[in-house]
């Protein structure tokens, strides 16, 4: 019996056993935890046998004397008076069969009663009776079961209930429906036969208290989005992988934060803790408790959170040192769509920064020549296999602001791809419930994964934009970047130490812009408490250089930096970075990239999708395709894409080639 029973309500568990939400499963009835005899007052007992059983230990289910008493009394009363043993009330409960009609119960109803009181006796102990019995009788409207009506209607365990409460209780039974003053008269009587001292006054007051009082609500700390998630019909109790001091923790930071920039038109905010080793979530804040939205799972635009994986992959193809220089200068992106000029966060330009300036102080235009370096159509195939499945459309959709995180994405996603920096590559699933060690994936190239951890934790590199001070700066080691969506709606702080990813979203569930707020002001207070929090008592320590890793000094001509040691791939170093004056560069083929994978979108008609030939230092020279002059390479050349393999050359007036670019077309016309 005890294995059928289901509680009303499906409870959250945190990690180590304590509740954190209760979801209410069952609307029809409100019944708690199965209470073990053990667990319920002795008062209750003693008061529940003598208002409904007197003879309860003596008999065998059936109380015959009690039973000819009632038939000699019902003779001389308008109300029959009935004598079902506890035995006898426990099997109408366990049967629908026996349940009462309009009219009452049938003598052949009554009969097979006693009958299955008799069988129950046979084989349960008294306690066991009792124990069923106090599980299921109901006590006030939609309390059923000892644990709910004490909770609901006292506030406390049944292990706690003193001799006025359990009186109350056992006056209930009887008629769970009945005025509070009949059931005080009852209580009173009750407690005068069980020669209790207190006063009737004093029993009805607390009568009238007890069922006055709206039932008890069983809302823990925890967001409802994970409880909706796990908790199901018949699970009784589920343990999650939530910390209940990390969940109560980053629930009140967020709300702090969100009280203090609520005068900038910030309302709402989302959070999630992992594990960096195992993946398992730590504390998920759906919302600051204002909305039913999940904003752990809520698509939102990326910002610049997505420019670590653009400059792994960037690193990872040795297209770009961590000393490269990029030049931070207006441009002008030929796409399908008409011209795509990126801007900075702070609408001004740095001129030639390296590629560690760059990533660590959020510069955009850089981010942008970054990707036409590494590849479109890899980034966008790198974002999916770091689990951010959002990005269905085909990378052309997106096109070059996807480096600054046009896509939509969910917050636990992009935590999840963050973590797989923190594990040096190697990719694996979050989860909200313990399982088996999961073995990762290896996604990333260790080495550039080390520089990039390397640059996001620099604070001397981000202080172009960010300032040596600010809430991104931490005592410990932590790799940390922020990002800010387009028209300023949504705002982001993403980070890891050595043992845990935190990311923070603020913003409006609306869409509506905030005012003047920036990862620095925004999100990253959040993110710097939660890590704090985490860290309180055990520091995050840096990790080591990876095999492969050489690290020298560095100098630039001009001295567009200060000269610093710096972290290089093997096969990368150079001591020296000199940049060269655009009139002096080589001439170069920037789009397509060498060995670039574009595809035909079937959704663009033959006649207007193109491709956009872009070079640099093409003064003077021709584009030639597969041995076919185009044009003059001064210009950007509009070429309708044809499937298969190409050559594209760029050749002086001797019709000598001095750069090119083989790439492939996929598709069909």
């Amino acid at each position: 019996m005890r294995a059928g029973y289901q509680p009303s309500d499906a409870v959250l568990l945190d990690r180590a056993g304590q509740p954190l939400r209760a979801l209410r499963l069952d609307l029809t009835a409100q019944r708690a935890a199965w209470t073990a005899f053990d667990d319920i007052s002795p008062a209750l007992v003693t008061a529940i046998i003598t208002a409904e059983d007197q003879n309860f230990m003596t008999h065998s289910g059936v109380d015959l004397l009690a039973m000819g008493k009632a038939a000699w009394e019902n003779l001389f009363r308008s109300r029959p008076r009935g004598a079902s043993t506890i035995t006898m009330q426990l099997a109408s409960q366990l049967d629908p069969a026996l349940q009462p009609g309009a009219g009452g119960r049938t003598l052949g109803q009554k009969w097979n009663q006693m009958k299955a009181a008799r069988e129950i006796e046979d084989t349960w102990s008294k306690r066991d009776v009792l124990e069923a019995y106090l599980n299921l009788v109901p006590f006030r409207g939609e309390l059923r079961g000892i644990g709910a009506g004490s909770r609901g209607l006292f506030g406390k365990a049944p292990s706690g209930l003193d001799k006025t409460e359990s009186a109350i209780l056992a006056a209930l039974v009887r008629s769970p429906s009945a005025p509070p003053k009949l059931v005080a008269r009852r209580a009173c009587a009750l407690a005068q036969e069980l020669k209790l001292t207190v006063a009737c006054a004093a029993v009805t007051w607390e009568t009238e208290k007890a069922l006055s009082r709206p039932s008890e609500p069983r809302s823990f700390s925890a967001s409802g989005a994970v409880a909706r998630q796990l908790l199901k019909p018949g699970k009784g109790a589920v343990r999650s992988t939530l910390d209940a001091g990390m969940q109560r923790f980053a629930e009140e930071a967020l709300r702090r934060q969100l009280s203090m920039l609520g005068e900038r038109n910030v309302n709402d905010g989302a959070l999630v803790v992992l594990d960096n080793a195992s993946g398992e979530i730590l504390a998920w804040v759906a919302n600051a408790g204002n909305s039913d939205v999940d904003g752990v799972t809520a698509l939102r635009q990326a910002g610049s959170t997505l420019k670590p994986f653009l400059y792994e992959l960037a690193f990872e193809r040795r297209v770009l040192t961590a000393a490269s220089i990029l030049n931070d200068a207006p441009i002008e992106v030929a796409t399908v769509g008409g011209m795509y000029v990126p801007q900075n966060y702070e609408k001004d330009f740095k001129g030639p920064v390296s590629a560690r300036t760059s990533l660590a102080s959020s510069l955009n235009i850089p981010a942008v020549r970054t990707l036409m370096l590494a590849g479109l159509d890899r980034f966008h195939e790198r974002l999916r296999t770091l689990g951010i499945r959002t990005l269905t459309e085909a990378p052309d959709y997106y096109g070059y602001s996807l480096a600054l995180g046009s896509g939509e994405i969910t917050l636990l996603d992009l935590a999840n791809a963050y973590r797989a920096l923190a594990n040096h590559g190697l990719y694996g699933t979050s989860t909200l419930v313990a399982r088996p060690t999961e073995k990762p994936q290896r996604v990333m190239d260790e080495k550039a994964v080390f520089i990039v951890s390397d640059i996001l934790s620099d604070r001397a590199a981000r202080s172009l934009t960010f300032g040596l001070r600010n809430e991104l700066a931490t005592g410990y080691w932590a790799a940390v970047k922020t990002g800010t969506s387009k028209d300023m709606r949504d705002n982001w702080a993403v980070g890891y130490s050595d043992r845990y990813t935190v990311c923070v979203w603020v913003g409006n569930f609306n869409g509506r812009p905030m005012w003047d707020v920036s990862g620095v002001t925004g999100a990253a207070p959040v993110w710097r408490d939660v890590m704090d929090y985490l860290h309180r008592s055990q520091p995050s320590l840096a990790p080591r250089a990876p095999q492969g890793v050489t690290g020298i000094g560095v100098a630039f001509e001009p001295a567009v930096e200060p000269p610093r040691n710096e972290w290089f791939i093997a096969g990368t170093e150079m001591a020296r970075v000199a940049v060269v004056p655009l009139h002096e560069r080589a001439p170069r083929i920037v789009y397509p990239a060498p060995h670039a994978i574009l595809a035909a979108d079937p959704d663009i008609p033959d006649n207007r999708e193109r491709v956009f030939f872009h070079a640099e230092a093409g003064q003077g020279l021709r584009w030639q395709l597969d041995g076919a002059i185009l044009a003059e390479a001064e210009d950007d050349y509009r070429w309708q894409p044809i499937p298969g393999k190409h050559t594209l050359q760029l050749i002086d007036s001797t019709g000598h080639p001095v750069a090119q670019s083989d790439f492939t077309v996929r598709g069909t016309r």
